[in-house]
């Protein structure tokens, strides 16, 4: 079976840019939680959100070309442009333009879309842009990736919602290992921070509320949660196969040894209670990689800080290792819930966590509900001998996915954090 190495990755996320920065805020405990500027679109409809820092998009958004350009779109061409600068992959140079593929997943434009709506309402007919479909369209990120970078393969959007990044993933495993592409870039880009979008969550009483602090809204399997933070955020792995890694002399993170997808086929919001869709999943992922459960070592949980989500999980993870549960965190507590990008930051900690055997810990887990008792990283990072490790991503619809990760096939490895300890500040 052929190998699906990780060779890159663009990370754009409420803690930070790029792998050093972000995997460092992961395991120190930086949060990226915050209250709303006060001339921010969603300053009247959260209590606080996960913001990306500022940066420059104006080459990318600027001139013609970038009328009505939705920040989901700007946001995937970021990731894009970092993931293959981390790989060193310049297509047509390296990389044939016609085997390497593009998969990216998320809602859409809906932002681009509210505001059009609005602007029609107030100013009539006429003012309604010509550009509007390739603003709100699913597959403009990926599109528009393909168009900046040349990339002529398989291309592709998914829309499972919160596992949207994990399924793009997976797909990507699937087309690398069944011959279709040698490359593929792949996971998600969500910008949800706009009125409708994250008054929805509000009225559903989804979204954390009442914290004096912002940076501990978002505390999975804490006794105290009442709900996520909703955040914005992109991110974009380079997979490749082992064989076109090696022949060029890149350097693997991890490899994506396996993949579970299914549903359960339960209910439009809740998950099953019972664990036993996404007990299936992971247990599809552990097939797909040929390992058994006691050889995992970690799962970054899907964990969003959910009252039934958390519950959910924690019963499914019991099931999937037969009670004897690994370690288990969730990085959410720092970044917020992106969507369908949180699948993919967490399948980059998940890699790292192998390449480094360092597990990143669930901050503000201060006192475990009783219901998720798992074996939890907490307060600091966890330094262990890792061979393989899990991340779930599970979405509305009943939508899961389980990414199973595996030490690196190419010759030489990514080197990560130096594989250097990092305390807690």
């Amino acid at each position: 079976m052929t190998a699906v190495t990780i060779t890159g990755m663009g990370l754009l996320t409420p803690v930070g840019r790029g792998v050093p920065e972000v995997f460092d805020a992961l395991l120190r405990g930086r949060s990226g939680i915050s209250r709303p500027p006060a001339d921010h679109p969603v300053a009247n409809s959260v209590e606080l959100a996960g913001f990306l820092p500022p940066f420059d998009a104006g080459k990318i958004a600027g001139g013609p070309d970038g009328k009505v350009m939705d920040r989901t779109v700007v946001l995937a061409q970021l990731a894009a442009e970092d993931a293959l600068a981390d790989a060193g992959l310049v297509v047509g140079e390296n990389v044939d333009p016609e085997r390497i593929g593009i998969i990216v997943g998320g809602v859409g434009g809906m932002a681009t879309l509210e505001q059009q709506v609005v602007t029609r309402v107030e100013r009539g007919r006429a003012s309604v842009s010509p550009y509007l479909l390739t603003g709100i369209l699913p597959n403009m990120p990926a599109a528009r990736v393909a168009i900046r970078f040349g990339l002529r393969g398989y291309t592709s959007s998914v829309g499972t919602a919160c596992a949207s990044g994990a399924q793009a993933i997976a797909d990507a495993v699937r087309l690398i290992r069944c011959g279709e592409a040698d490359v593929v870039i792949c996971g998600a880009s969500e910008a949800p921070l706009f009125p409708t979008f994250a008054e929805t969550f509000g009225n559903a009483r989804a979204l954390a509320r009442g914290w004096d602090d912002p940076t501990e809204a978002s505390r999975p399997f804490d006794l105290r949660r009442n709900g996520f933070v909703l955040s914005e955020g992109a991110g974009l792995l380079v997979l490749e196969s082992a064989e076109h890694a090696i022949a060029r002399g890149a350097p693997g993170y991890a490899d994506v040894a396996g993949y579970g997808v299914n549903a359960d086929a339960h209910h439009p919001t809740a998950p099953r209670p019972d664990g036993t869709g996404a007990a299936a999943c992971m247990r599809r992922a552990f097939a797909s990689g040929g390992v058994v459960p006691e050889q995992v070592g970690y799962v970054n949980a899907h964990g969003t800080s959910t009252k039934l989500g958390d519950v959910a999980e924690t019963v499914a993870i019991g099931l999937a290792f037969n009670g004897a549960v690994p370690a288990v965190s969730s990085t959410k507590a720092l970044t917020g819930h992106m969507l369908g990008s949180s699948g993919v930051v967490e399948a980059a900690a998940s890699a790292l966590a192998v390449n480094t055997g360092l597990l990143p810990p669930t901050y503000n887990l201060d006192d475990p509900d009783p219901a998720c008792g798992l074996d939890h990283v907490r307060k600091e990072p966890r330094e262990v001998r890792l061979e393989y490790a899990l991340s779930n991503s599970f979405g509305f619809g009943g939508q899961n996915v389980s990414l199973l990760f595996g030490p690196a096939s190419t010759p030489v490895r990514r080197e990560s954090m130096e594989g250097k300890t990092v305390r807690s500040q």
